[in-house]
This record gives structure tokens, C-alpha cells and sequence, in this order.
């Protein structure tokens, strides 16, 4: 096992890439070849890369690009069904007399810090407990629940009789399954990678080191400096501990000097860590020191707009759309697909052009029937769902009126014809149009949490210094975690950083 130091910006997937380049190129079977992520961005944005590089099928030839957890559930035995999923928990909840926060189903491909995020706290603790391999009382003892032990363990209980008799599964079993079976289903690699080390948990680490011995070369590559999933069981210290031969890519082609600077500063102030040669690019850069973010121009260039807790990008988010910027908002876009394609669709069908079927309802969605209160007859009464029309089969104008009931006409703009549309994102699109945004397009701003951003970039980076009451508290036990944070803030920079300053001097990091 080898470890490759990656700080931000040093090329760490291209130079991965170049390796696997290396073993295709002396006849090693790209299904030989293992990369596996602690994101499944992460994950994919490797495994598209690959595949355009080589000339490769993605699904076909790098089956085994994935995160370590679908690793894991795409070896097993284990089928979907079995699978624990809201309905179990609720059943569960339903049993024990105990209410368990169980919204989203479990899908294996997620992130593992969303999965614990989604979690209930109480199976977040049980969760956490396992994959950090400490005793369930230990994790409850170091935690803030305000539930009494015997309420955890009751819930533990339950939950371990719970799957056993219905043979479930949830997804830390499936990494246990892994470490303690994976010996006899686990393939054999030629190479293997396990991206962003740093993030690894114990169980996890035990299934690299499997992976380790079912392998003739492999890579581990990280930073150590970027370690920011300490609350999801993250182990960084079994990464600056490794002990085996390592290399670090010093040169960064993301960072210019100025914003270096700052980062340097950060990255100093943490206490435990492994000290290596990092190099900015020789442009100069500009960092600048803000009040407020109405102060920043925000009209051109690409974007990132982050801040450490999620409820503090809400009144950004607010600003963004009364002044009329497209953006992706905590991993959604800030007007939907679907009304973004009406609309465009509607324009083209007023200028003579075709539309999918799919598109076709989605106009007709926010379009009154002939029958509705204060409607102006747009639809005619029974075509509202376009039966008999194809999603993928294309429609003009004269087809929706001919055939499919259509009764506006190509006169109308799309606020008059889609007199549905909500009110809000009417007044929406027409600010994004004012100011010139490609509603439609993809968005050249990101508002989301420190974490959200890891691995992301952009020309201009916006961080908020605020920090929350929590991590007040957390950064007097273990300040390296919120250093670590906010080094992973600047330096998603490649061209100017903006720093918004906090009003309360004792609520706000010192960037």
C-alpha cells in the first residue's frame, strides 16, 4: 500500500488516471483496475474521466469505480429487497413506541455523510458507534442526545431483533459483512485506488486493508489537511499514521499566491498533521474583505457561495433570487426542470418549433382547463393529461391544437399562457430575464455548506466566517476540525476569495 499526499489543486485524479494509464497500457484488463471513493461524486467524476480518457464503457469495463459502501453491496449476496428502508423503520418506530426520524429511503450510491445526516439521531449515534468499532456507551457518553442510555440501548436492542428476524440489512452491516466475509467473495485486483483517505472510518479502514491484500498495487491518496468528516467516524489520524512509502504532489494549478497566502495561514494553525512542501500558482489572485455580500458583484464568472452551517445560506439564498441570479442552492437548482422546460418549451412552440411529449405536459401542468375558475380557456376540458401522446414523440402547435385540445394560441407569452404558473416563480423567471440569466442553462453560482463544496472550484469563492453555536463549542475541544473546514473553503479559489466578516467577533473564525 502506498499513499499519495493530493493537496487542493495538485491534479490528484489526473495523476491517479496516469497510473491507470500505465496498466492499461502494459495489458492490465481495465476490470483489474479498482477506484474507490468516499463520495460517489467523487466516484463518478473518476469513472467518466476514465471512460472518456481510454475509450472505455463505463458500466461494462469500470464496474468496480465506485464508493467502498456500493463496493460492498454490489458483492453481496444481499438483495434490494432486503434492504432496510422507511417502511421497516417505521414499523419498528411503530413496535417499540419509540418515534425514529426515517424520511428518505436508503439508496447505497449516497454519500455516506448524507446517509448519516438523513439518519434518525438515535440510529445516527447506533451508526456511528459501529463504524468508528467503539462501544455503543462510549459514542453515547461523548454525544449531546438528550435521550437517556437505557433509551438507546432499548432502541439498539429492538433494532438488532428487528433485522435478524426479517433478514434486513442496513448499510454499516454491509460494510461489517465486507470486513468479516469479504475475503471470500472480494475479487483480486491488478491496482487498486482508495480516494480520499483521510475520510475513511475505522471499518472502512479495515476494508482497505482487504482490499490490500486482494490487490497487487495500491494507492491510497488523500490529504490529511482536508480531513473535515471527523462527525461521520472519519479517522484521519490511521492516515497520517500509515506507515508504508509515500509521495506528495506539491505543485497546485488551482491557487494563485495572494489566496495561498491565506490558506497557508489556516493550514499552519493545525496541531496534528503532516507537514509537506505545497506550491501556489504564480498568478497573484485577490482576496477581499466584505461586510455584507450585497457589497460583492456577483453579474459575471463562475461561483461558489459557502458558509460552515446550512441555516445561514437561507437569507443569501433569498438575496440571489430578488435579484434575479440563477443558482444551485444546497444541490438544487433555484428554479425546477420542470418549469424551466414549459417555459422554454412554450417559446418554442411560438416560434414553429417541435416539442417531446414530456415537454408538452409539462406546459400543460401550469395551463388551465377550459372549465376552470377564471380561466381563459387555454386547455379544453379532458385533454389536461395528453393521453395517447408519447413522452418522446415530438408535437408543434398546430398538433396541440388539432389533436391534443390546445386552445392557446401562439400569440400569448408564456406568463399569459401558463396562467398556473405559481406566482412566486412567475415573478422569478421574469427577474432572471431582466438580467439577462440563462434560466434554462447550468448555474454558474453554487450556495452550499463547507462540506457540500468539497472537491468543488471556482473563479470566485464567497465564505462566510460566521460559525455556528455548535461549533463554537466543538473548536474549543478540537479546533483542528474547524481549521481544517475553513482550509477546505479557500481553497476552492482559482481566481479571487471573498470574505464576508462577522458581525460577532466570538461567533466568526478568523479567516
Amino acid at each position: 500500500m502506498y499513499r499519495i499526499f493530493g493537496p487542493p489543486g495538485t491534479g490528484k485524479t489526473t495523476t491517479l488516471l496516469n497510473k491507470i494509464d500505465d496498466a492499461l497500457q502494459s495489458g492490465v484488463e481495465p476490470t483489474k483496475i479498482a477506484f474507490l471513493a468516499f463520495t460517489r461524486k467523487a466516484a463518478e467524476e473518476a469513472k467518466e474521466r476514465a471512460a472518456a480518457r481510454f475509450k472505455l464503457d463505463p458500466k461494462k469495463d469500470l464496474y468496480f469505480f465506485r464508493t467502498i459502501h456500493s463496493l460492498a453491496l454490489s458483492l453481496s449476496d444481499i438483495s434490494p429487497e432486503q434492504v432496510m428502508q422507511p417502511s421497516d423503520y417505521r414499523e419498528l418506530s411503530e413496535s417499540m413506541g419509540v418515534h425514529l426520524v426515517t424520511t428518505k429511503s436508503v439508496n447505497f450510491d449516497d454519500d455516506l455523510p448524507d446517509m448519516m445526516k438523513a439518519s434518525d439521531p438515535i440510529l445516527g449515534l447506533i451508526n456511528l458507534a459501529r463504524l468508528k468499532k467503539v462501544p455503543l456507551r462510549k459514542q453515547y457518553d461523548s454525544s449531546n442526545l438528550e435521550l437517556t442510555w437505557s433509551e438507546i440501548n432499548y432502541v439498539d436492542s429492538c433494532l438488532g431483533r428487528y433485522k435478524q428476524v426479517r433478514r434486513k440489512f442496513d448499510f454499516t452491516d454491509m460494510l461489517e459483512n465486507f470486513v468479516t466475509e469479504g475475503s471470500n467473495f472480494c475479487p483480486n485486483f491488478e491496482l487498486c485506488f482508495v480516494d480520499e483517505a483521510q475520510d475513511l472510518s475505522p471499518m472502512q479502514w479495515d476494508i482497505a486493508h482487504l482490499l490490500d491484500e486482494r490487490s497487487k498495487r495500491m494507492y491510497i491518496a488523500g490529504d490529511d489537511d482536508q480531513a473535515i468528516y471527523r462527525w461521520a467516524g472519519a479517522d484521519v489520524d490511521a492516515f497520517i499514521n500509515f506507515d508504508g512509502g509515500s509521495d506528495t504532489l506539491s505543485q497546485s494549478y488551482r491557487i494563485p499566491y495572494s489566496v495561498h497566502k491565506v490558506a497557508e495561514g489556516i493550514v499552519k494553525r493545525i496541531q496534528r498533521r503532516v507537514v509537506k512542501n505545497y506550491e501556489p500558482r504564480q498568478e497573484m489572485g485577490e482576496v477581499g474583505y466584505y461586510r455584507d455580500i450585497m457589497d460583492i458583484d456577483l453579474s459575471e464568472g463562475s461561483w461558489l457561495i459557502m458558509a460552515q452551517a446550512g441555516y445561514m445560506l437561507e437569507p443569501v439564498a433569498q438575496y440571489l433570487k430578488s435579484f434575479g441570479y440563477l443558482f444551485e442552492y444546497r444541490g438544487s437548482r433555484s428554479i425546477s426542470a420542470k418549469i424551466s422546460d414549459a417555459v422554454n418549451g412554450w417559446e418554442q412552440l411560438r416560434k414553429g418549433e417541435s416539442v417531446t411529449g414530456q415537454t408538452a405536459r409539462n406546459i400543460y401542468e401550469y395551463m388551465s382547463a377550459k372549465d376552470s375558475i377564471n380561466s381563459c380557456q387555454r386547455i379544453k376540458k379532458g385533454f389536461k393529461r395528453l393521453k395517447g401522446l408519447e413522452d418522446a414523440e415530438t408535437v408543434n402547435m398546430q398538433d396541440l391544437n388539432v389533436n391534443h385540445g390546445l386552445l392557446a394560441t401562439e400569440k400569448m407569452l408564456w406568463h399569459e399562457a401558463m396562467d398556473r404558473l405559481p406566482e412566486k416563480d412567475r415573478a422569478y423567471i421574469i427577474a432572471l430575464l431582466r438580467r439577462g440569466e440563462r434560466f434554462n442553462g447550468t448555474p454558474r453560482i453554487i450556495v452550499s455548506t463547507i462540506h457540500g463544496t468539497k472537491g468543488g472550484e471556482a473563479d470566485n469563492v464567497v465564505v462566510f466566517s460566521d460559525i455556528s453555536a455548535a461549533a463554537q463549542r466543538d473548536m474549543t475541544e478540537r479546533p483542528d476540525d474547524m481549521h481544517r473546514v475553513f482550509y477546505v473553503a479557500v481553497t476552492r479559489t482559482r481566481e479571487r476569495l471573498f470574505i464576508i466578516e462577522g458581525e460577532d467577533l466570538n461567533r466568526s473564525y478568523d479567516i
